[in-house]
This record gives C-alpha cells, sequence and structure tokens, in this order.
C-alpha cells in the first residue's frame, strides 16, 4: 500500500512558477518510480512527468519538456514538481501516483497506476 498526499497548488499567473510537493508512505518510497499526472475539467487525466526509482531516468511530455522538472528524494519520501513559464491551458488538479509493487520503469498511462494522491489544484490566470 501507498499513500500519496499532495500539496503546493495555487493561484498563479501566466509565466509564474510553482513547486508541488507528495509526500508519501507505505511502500519503501525509493523502491518504486512515481509520475504526476493533471486532470483539467471536462478532460481526462494526461501525464505529466515520471521518475524512476534513484532519480537517473526521468521522463516528461511533449508540452511540458524543458519548462518542469520531476525530482525525488528519498530519504524525505517527498516527490516534486517545478513548474516554471506556467500557461492558462496548464490550469488543471495535479496528482501524484505510484504504480503497483515491482514495477521498475516509469510508465505514462493513468491505468497503469494503483495509488494517487488526492490531488491539488494549479490555476494559471491569463
Amino acid at each position: 500500500q501507498v499513500q500519496l498526499v499532495e500539496s503546493g497548488g495555487g493561484l498563479v499567473q501566466a509565466g509564474d512558477s510553482l513547486r508541488l510537493s507528495c509526500a508519501a508512505s507505505g511502500r519503501t518510497f525509493r523502491t518504486y518510480p512515481v509520475g504526476w499526472f493533471r486532470q483539467a475539467p471536462g478532460k481526462g487525466r494526461e501525464f505529466v512527468a515520471g521518475i524512476s526509482l534513484i532519480s537517473g531516468i526521468t521522463s516528461y511530455a511533449v508540452a511540458v519538456k524543458g519548462r518542469f522538472t520531476i525530482s525525488r528524494d528519498n530519504a524525505k519520501n517527498t516527490l516534486y514538481l517545478q513548474m516554471n513559464n506556467l500557461k492558462p491551458e496548464e490550469t488543471a488538479v495535479y496528482y501524484c501516483a505510484a504504480p503497483p509493487e515491482h514495477t521498475m520503469v516509469v510508465m505514462t498511462e493513468a491505468g497503469e497506476y494503483d495509488y494517487w494522491g488526492q490531488g491539488t489544484q494549479v490555476t494559471v490566470s491569463s
């Protein structure tokens, strides 16, 4: 079992930055890859970024590459998402997610994750 709690969302203007955090508990954090997803009103949950077990491998959606940075601190059981130059169309609820046990690689489909946080709202005004 994995429990995930996101924080750090808020209301910002276009071009601003935010850093999201996700505190994990339960299964040993360093033993699984984790991902960030987002869901805008009326849309499906989409992959934003993922990171491997020991931060060596990251994966990003094309739309955020170069502006967002995913990182993890295994000592603090915490996942981060640094978001720079935010755009209004990135207004969404942002979720962190963990895959089933024994998963070793970053996956990009929401259906491949078993554990989700409650989400944190990010609103970007124009």
